[in-house]
């Protein structure tokens, strides 16, 4: 009795052998780019001029990447934690350093608005020092081209951050394939990262226009490429409006595969052609 029971035992785990590892296999993961937004978090929380800036929208940005990191069944509930996570840390650097600036030139105004008042108290009492009146006003014009020049200088440091180029028809930003899977018009999860910035920034200049531009390499139908570009173009411009972008500063056109800026004879070549270009005006729309 005792080696049929053996017997009878070892073939229920045998059985079961399967079904365990199944089970085990079978298990929730961290989504795709949880690390990253964790570090791109991080590295603001630890910037000593930024991360006292923002407390609410970095606390909801820690939140959400806290959501992202929890291991998912559904990889599209995962991806879409990541896309928020994403959007929650664009959202909170923006808020930041806009204020670090906002801060600084407030710094600069007041010393300039002390100094007047300093100079027009003093110009009562010395009418006579023309001398000390011109380097007074010397004084203030240093101190108004120093706000020119900080304005000047955020105006350079997002230009940077956006590596755009400064062209004939405006600033370029050029978006290569990573915003979409291929064959794709929709955005990926980690998109908001490379848009967010975009985002602010014309939210900043809210009297320029843009001009959003879909490219394809030659793979395919022309009419194809066509049509997946103007897909593209409309996406990107989607998104910014979701993002407080007035719709009537965008414009979207799909350019197909006729505008290539390398050959596509190669596979690096037809992937510089499959881009999104965003053409933001050098001037002030006209009202």
């Amino acid at each position: 009795m005792s080696t049929q029971i053996y017997r009878f035992n070892k073939l229920i785990a045998i059985m079961l052998t399967p079904v365990i590892f199944a089970a085990c296999s079978a298990g929730p993961i961290k989504p795709e780019g949880a690390d990253m937004a964790r570090n791109n978090l991080i590295q603001l929380q630890s910037d000593p001029q930024l991360a006292s800036r923002a407390p609410v929208a970095i606390q909801e940005a820690e939140l959400a990447v806290r959501a992202a990191e929890v291991p998912q069944e559904n990889v599209e509930l995962g991806r879409h934690l990541v896309f928020m996570a994403d959007r929650k840390i664009a959202i909170a650097t923006f808020q930041a350093q806009s204020r670090l600036s906002e801060d600084q030139r407030k710094l600069l105004s007041e010393q300039r608005d002390n100094a007047r008042l300093d100079s027009r108290t003093r110009e009562a009492d010395r009418a006579h020092s023309d001398a000390t009146a011109a380097r007074r006003e010397a004084d203030l014009a240093n101190m108004d081209n120093e706000i020119a020049q900080q304005q000047a200088a955020d105006l350079q440091r997002q230009i940077a951050e956006l590596n755009a180029k400064a062209t004939d028809r405006g600033l370029v930003v050029t978006l290569g394939d990573l915003l979409f899977d291929t064959g794709k018009a929709t955005l990926k999860g980690g998109a908001a990262g490379h848009l967010g910035k975009l985002a602010a920034f014309l939210n900043q200049y809210p009297d320029r226009t843009v001009l959003i531009e879909g490219h394809t390499d030659n793979v395919g139908s022309e009419d194809y490429n066509l049509g997946l570009s103007q897909r593209r173009a409309n996406s990107v411009m989607t998104y910014l409006v979701s993002q407080g972008v007035a719709a009537n500063r965008l414009a979207a056109y799909g350019k197909g595969e006729n505008f290539a800026i390398s050959d596509n004879e190669s596979a690096s070549g037809r992937q510089q052609n499959r881009r999104v270009e965003i053409i933001i005006a050098n001037t002030a729309a006209r009202q």
